[in-house]
């Protein structure tokens, strides 16, 4: 792999978003107003920066192997920290971050194996669905204290349960179309 394919635009972007964990996590220790509206700002831009990788990549016809590994690591990996930090501020239950980290470790493995076996398992429109759904309830979650009379931590579990059920759901469809690709081989 040369230079260049390594260091584009949108390889740099999802390394950014891996470097702005620590930032997310750095704030997510103190449990206090201002700092879970910076975790959820840095957060909030960390995100961003999924999709914005993700059209500079197509736009600029820049997609590499690196990228279509790095990205959805990199988003895989904000997401679960934040989670799992959220768990020791008592914001989410543990066994909801079990599953859908689970998920996630498991559909990434399973991907990594249709790969080495020639088999591309594309993401769908309902993956798109269940990384929103994950980063909005994440985002409603870190944020936690009310604001302009909202219950923002009870917005965040119902986009919680949303996102889990589209996880579990895309993990499903993901299984089903690798069994009938190693079928059809």
């Amino acid at each position: 792999m040369n230079r260049e394919a390594i260091f584009t635009a949108p390889n740099l972007i999802s390394l950014l978003r891996i470097c702005l964990i620590p930032v997310v996590v750095s704030f997510l220790f103190s449990s206090n107003r201002l700092s879970s509206l910076l975790a959820a700002l840095f957060f909030s831009i960390a995100a961003f920066t999924d999709w914005l990788d993700g059209y500079l990549a197509r736009r600029k016809n820049v997609v590499t192997t690196l990228g279509k590994y790095l990205d959805p690591i990199a988003d895989k990996l904000l997401v679960a920290v934040a989670l799992i930090m959220l768990i020791s501020l008592d914001r989410v239950e543990s066994w909801i971050v079990m599953l859908i980290v689970g998920r996630e470790l498991t559909v990434t493995s399973l991907r990594f194996m249709a790969a080495t076996n020639g088999i591309v398992i594309e993401s769908t429109q309902l993956g798109k669905i269940k990384t929103i759904l994950q980063i909005i309830a994440t985002i409603f979650l870190i944020l936690h204290y009310e604001y302009f009379s909202l219950d923002i931590q009870a917005m965040g579990k119902v986009f919680l349960w949303l996102a889990l059920v589209a996880t579990l759901w895309s993990g499903v469809d993901y299984f089903y179309r690798f069994f009938r690709r190693m079928k059809e081989r």
